[in-house]
Formats: structure tokens, C-alpha cells, sequence
């Protein structure tokens, strides 16, 4: 199993930063997302559903998303989603932010990724933890970048 988690600041307001986590805006912050759809309850609930595509170079894999932990209060945002990829992998996600003041934003990003049979445990030993560190830290630029932007 993977674990990680970061954290950054980022310098804007907690609602222009928490605004990309949003369907409308979910492939500014994941551009290799290429259909995000709801398929089950709301996207500010806890038990929604999403079916989403994936694309890692030709292969597009799709799956679904749920969203297990959501706040949203005036200086706390919280969301917490699971997943499961090409039956090898479960992924669990947490996006924190906090409000420092109106244009500060605190963005932890944490996260594990476990291998669910022989062959997503295997991968994962095989893996590097530079590697996983840098689409970590990616992640977070991406999510920075864009919260200038909107």
C-alpha cells in the first residue's frame, strides 16, 4: 500500500480553490479525466455516485467514484472519494482546504493506494515512490495553477 499526504498554501480564497473540485470543473484539475457524470445522488452528498473515464495513454478506463466524506463550512472544505481501478487497485482521496484569511487558502492532499488482489500488489512493489511522489506533487501544482485562473 501507498500513503501519502501533503500540503501546501495557496494563495487564494478558500471558495475560488474549493470551486475546482466541482463537476463543472473536475477536468481543469484532472485533465486525463475525460467524462465525469453523476450517477447516483448529488455531487455535494455523501454516497454520490460518479461514473468516470480515465484515459493513460490509448487505454480509457472507467469506474465508479464515491464520495465518502463532504463538508463544506465557510473555513473548513472536505471531500473524501474512493474508487477502485481495473480491479487491481483501491484508491481513497481526501482534498482539505482551510481558510488562513480571504486570499489564503491551506490545500492538503492526501491519499492511499492499495493493490486489491496478487497482481495491484505486486504493481505497487514494483512501483517507485519517487514516482508516486511526483504525480502527488503535480496534483498540487495543477490545483494551484487553476485556483489562479478561476
Amino acid at each position: 500500500m501507498i500513503q501519502w499526504k501533503e500540503e501546501t498554501v495557496i494563495e487564494a480564497n478558500i471558495e475560488k480553490v474549493w470551486s475546482l473540485f466541482f463537476d463543472e470543473n473536475i477536468k481543469k484539475i484532472m485533465p486525463k479525466v475525460e467524462e465525469h457524470t453523476i450517477i447516483e445522488k448529488t455531487e455535494v452528498e455523501v454516497g454520490a455516485k460518479h461514473q468516470q473515464k480515465y484515459r493513460e495513454g490509448k487505454r480509457v478506463e472507467t469506474y465508479i467514484v464515491e464520495t465518502l466524506a463532504f463538508e463544506s463550512q465557510p473555513d473548513k472544505k472536505h471531500k473524501q472519494i474512493s474508487f477502485e481501478l481495473g480491479k487491481a487497485f483501491k484508491i481513497s482521496l481526501g482534498f482539505t482546504l482551510l481558510k488562513i484569511d480571504e486570499k489564503h487558502t491551506r490545500f492538503i492532499y492526501e491519499g492511499q493506494n492499495e493493490g486489491v488482489n496478487f497482481v495491484g500488489r505486486a504493481m505497487l512493489k514494483l512501483g517507485s515512490e519517487k514516482s508516486n511522489n511526483m504525480v502527488v506533487k503535480e496534483f498540487m501544482q495543477k490545483v494551484e495553477q487553476e485556483a489562479f485562473k478561476v
